[in-house]
């Protein structure tokens, strides 16, 4: 065995002995809904069946339906043969019966589901009291199907399972009704809940299923909580490190104020990534966080850090650090130093007050089970059972007021806020633009850089956003230093470049912001001897003694020549230049265009004789044709 496995082993000894000694005296509370037997009469009574941890349960309802069971794989581990054989063709709904064992007890909920049924009650296979059926842990096998089951799953004692396959048996229509009416307390006009999460976002299904639940139920937790209609708690599970490991490298790396407060290394190898304790005290300023935020009257903004701090700070980019937490913490106006105070030094060798409370409350009292999974939502004192899905936690909320104090989110299913409405929802903006990064959704608002006019803007949509593109200079001038004195301006943006702001020519700085050189004190100008410069803003003037001109490009000066011989001169040359043009002129104009008319003339003669020679040769002809004519008459 090499040494990395016999690390892993030992890690994993380690926090098994963690978990035994933290839970030993806990204890684990089942909860269920009520089971009545509606038909044949014989049969008629009351039981209890035990809420599945998947699924969705129907808190403060009921589903009154007809029993069916099959007749081949009654234990539902395999997909139904057919297209949907339970659906029900009349208004009552199909409660499918199975049989446990075999296979996965989410695994025969989404067959069940895929077949038509609208319930399931899964009979136990022994005598026993009845337990939480829960998802399987992660696995390639459940991830295809364990988020879409959307129907609720009751377990039911195996006595009763029995009665209920005699009944079908002899041919009887067997019709129960599920209740969860009363499942959730419901003591007064206030919901009190609370979720025990983790801030590690490495610990496969489970931290991505409670990451996403708390991303969409952002919006319905505010909206609650502003309204003074529910109180929320967040809450987060530590471990402590036995008395015997103190002194080991792997409580040192997993535990902060001397093993007091403990969590699991989150890639599993102390070699690389992040440790335990690196979670700890994130959990722990999480903790501060909602502590701090509820003196000033505005809990609710937890659910703003942990959304942004997910996003921002994730461990899979490698930004999982107290440097990023604190940037989420300025973004949102939450004050940094009383935090850091209430979070205490993880250093120490003493109790952490916040901790302490913690682990306090992971055990359970009173109606309540221990918290032994993540993640876990407890609703006046009683663990929610089913998916940890948005609509489905709001329906079990709703179900945990008293009749009359509903609140109108209950009663409408609306949800009417805009978060970028405080605080720019703690996003980029750009005032004088007009531009912001804050877009309120139905889940809640997002930090997203925008598109204005055509032209993208770019980056982390909290603390920057810049305009790129060629148009980019038009929108607030690319976001980059502009200035205008003396009816001049000079911008550090340029449509040239797509992106970026750099200082223009006579000015320096970060193009955010530029200042003007002084070249003429820097003396990186008008150097020519016997020259004065003059610094003007963006620019310089230089001027050369005597009559000299200044060449900039050469930055030299020239004699400049004034007497009356050089002008003499200059016009006598320039009357040169006019005349041998006008001459030239008259000499194409006459001469030349005569002689060029000439001989164009003899050659179009050679082709086309003109009329007077072709007269003259007529008169000549006929004079040496006369002769010939006397001549014949001899």
């Amino acid at each position: 065995m090499n040494l990395v496995h016999l690390k892993g082993k030992l890690l994993v000894i380690l926090w098994v002995i963690i978990e035994i000694v933290c839970c030993v005296s806990g204890k684990f509370v089942v909860e269920k809904n009520s089971i009545t037997v509606l038909q044949p009469y014989s049969l008629k009574s009351n039981h209890d069946g035990s809420i599945a941890n998947f699924g969705v349960p129907e808190y403060g309802g009921s589903l009154v339906g007809s029993v069916m069971y099959p007749d081949h794989g009654a234990d539902a581990c395999k997909p139904f043969e057919g297209d949907k054989p339970f659906k029900s063709h009349t208004s009552r709904p199909t409660i499918l019966l199975v049989d446990r064992g075999e296979c996965y007890f989410a695994l025969k909920a989404w067959n069940a589901q895929e077949a038509g049924a609208a319930a399931v009650l899964v009979a136990d296979s022994v005598d026993e009291p009845l337990l939480t059926m829960d998802s399987p842990e992660e696995s390639s096998d459940a991830d295809g199907f364990i988020d879409k089951i959307q129907i609720p799953s009751v377990l039911v004692e195996r006595a009763f399972g029995d009665s209920l396959k005699e009944a079908l048996k002899k041919g009887n229509e067997v019709v129960v009704k599920l209740d969860w009416s009363e499942s959730m307390p419901n003591p007064d006009g206030r919901v009190e809940y609370e979720l025990w999460t983790n801030s590690n976002d490495e610990c496969g299904v489970r931290c991505n299923e409670q990451m996403d639940f708390i991303k969409n139920f952002k919006g319905h937790a505010q909206l609650l909580e502003k309204g003074g209609y529910t109180q929320f708690t967040p809450h987060y599970i530590t471990w402590f490190c036995p008395e015997p490991f103190l002194r080991s490298s792997q409580c040192k790396s997993q535990c902060i104020n001397r093993g007091r407060y403990c969590a699991p290394d989150p890639e599993q190898d102390f070699g690389e990534g992040y440790e335990g304790k690196d979670v700890v005290f994130e959990n722990l300023r999480q903790l501060c966080v909602h502590k701090v935020a509820k003196t000033e009257n505005r809990s609710w903004v937890w659910w703003d850090y942990v959304t942004d701090f997910h996003i921002r700070c994730s461990m899979k980019e490698k930004k999982y650090s107290k440097t990023c937490a604190e940037d989420v913490l300025k973004s949102l106006r939450l004050p940094v130093d009383k935090i850091k105070k209430c979070m205490g030094d993880p250093e120490a060798d003493v109790e952490n007050e916040v901790l302490k409370n913690e682990q306090d409350k992971q055990i359970g009292k009173g109606s309540r089970g221990d918290v032994t999974i993540l993640p876990t939502l407890v609703i006046n004192d009683v663990q929610y059972r089913g998916k940890l899905e948005r609509t489905a936690v709001l329906t079990a909320v709703c179900a945990a007021f008293k009749e009359t104090t509903d609140p109108p989110i209950c009663l409408t299913g609306g949800l009417e806020t805009n978060e970028c409405l405080e605080n720019n929802g703690g996003c980029w903006e750009d005032k004088k633009a007009n531009i912001t990064a804050c877009k309120d959704t139905f889940r809640g608002r997002v930090c997203q850089c925008p598109l204005v006019a055509g032209t993208q803007y770019q980056g982390d949509g909290y603390t920057s956003c810049k305009a790129h593109g060629p148009g980019r200079c038009t929108i607030n001038n690319g976001g980059c230093w502009s200035e205008t004195r003396n009816e001049k301006t000079f911008s550090a943006c340029s449509a040239s470049e797509l992106s970026g702001c750099n200082c223009p020519d006579g000015f320096r700085g970060d193009g955010q912001k530029c200042d003007d050189i002084d070249e003429c004190k820097e003396r990186t100008a008008c150097q020519c001897p016997g020259c004065s410069c003059k610094n003007t803003w963006g620019g310089y003037d230089c001027k050369c003694g005597g009559n000299r001109l200044y060449i900039k490009d050469q930055d030299t000066c020239i004699e400049r020549s004034s007497s009356k011989f050089g002008w003499s001169l200059s016009l006598l040359v320039l009357a040169v230049l006019v005349g041998a043009g006008s001459a030239g002129y008259i000499f194409y104009k006459y001469r030349l265009r005569s002689y060029m008319d000439s001989e164009i003339m003899a050659i179009m003669s050679q082709y086309m004789p003109l009329d007077s020679q072709y007269a003259r040769n007529v008169e000549v002809n006929n004079s040496e044709a006369e002769p010939l004519r006397q001549g014949s008459s001899v």
